[in-house]
């Protein structure tokens, strides 16, 4: 589904990430960790073409298309999405009418008519009820007066809606209470059990919202690279002895690289 070759990046040349590869499959749920400051949030921009990250080498394929180059409206065309970890309020406008219009911009790229008041009318209460939302919550503004939760919850309506092929979530769990935090899982385990075929990578600092949504693989940056993978298990390890053991077996590689 998506496949990174060697990137680096960098912002206001500073170098951020420093060779990353990575690998993601479809209809795998893939977990990205590490400490503050490694680059998953950038990596995370850098996915969805963010103009602020430049890349000054390496690839970005993303379902065997070479994407390095595109901007971030061919990106969201092709089956591209970000939940972001920090959501913009957009006052005056609807979650309602944000998801038609945004609806409508991907159905014109494959050559679709506009949908109609009516059947989007239909299809997003059908996603509501999905997720286990209030019907009201698409009528207000978009994250206006939102708290941390409504505004996450906003994030996987509208990844339900959209339904892209890959959905990156950038730190979704940070800020919310156990509450939020199982209603938002719950939303993304609901879209992966109706679509076996949906990518998902999610980039978290802790352990507790891959207790909810299990990964099938996990990967750990540290300091701009991919310095380890493995199963679900690995986070427990994580919990355990935290990111220094990772961090000297990465020092002591060098080294004996080096040499």
């Amino acid at each position: 589904m998506l496949e990174i070759k060697n990137l680096h990046v960098e912002v206001d040349g500073k170098k951020i990430l420093k060779g990353v590869n990575l690998k993601l499959e479809k209809g795998k749920v893939h977990a990205l960790m590490g400490p503050n400051g490694s680059g998953k949030s950038t990596l995370a921009n850098v996915i969805m073409g963010h103009p602020k990250y430049e890349i000054t080498k390496g690839q970005i394929i993303f379902n065997g298309d070479d994407i390095t180059e595109s901007n971030p409206t061919e990106r969201a065309k092709k089956g591209l999405f970000l939940s972001f970890q920090y959501p913009t309020e957009i006052s005056g406008v609807t979650i309602s009418n944000f998801l038609r219009t945004a609806l409508n911009n991907l159905r014109k790229e494959k050559g679709l008519e506009k949908i109609s008041v009516l059947d989007f009318r239909d299809l997003l209460k059908e996603k509501i009820n999905l997720l286990k939302m209030n019907e009201g919550f698409s009528e207000r503004y978009l994250n206006e007066g939102f708290s941390g939760g409504e505004k996450k919850k906003s994030e996987i309506l509208q990844l339900a809606v959209l339904n892209p092929k890959l959905a990156v979530l950038d730190e979704t769990d940070s800020g919310l209470d156990i509450d939020a935090l199982k209603a938002v899982a719950n939303g993304v385990n609901t879209i992966l059990e109706k679509d076996k075929d949906k990518t998902f990578l999610i980039i978290t600092h802790y352990k507790r919202i891959l207790e909810h949504i299990k990964p099938d693989k996990l990967s750990i940056m540290i300091d701009g690279k991919i310095a380890l993978e493995g199963s679900r298990e690995l986070v427990d390890q994580l919990e355990e002895k935290g990111y220094g053991w990772i961090e000297k077996e990465d020092e002591l590689e060098l080294k004996a690289e080096a040499i």
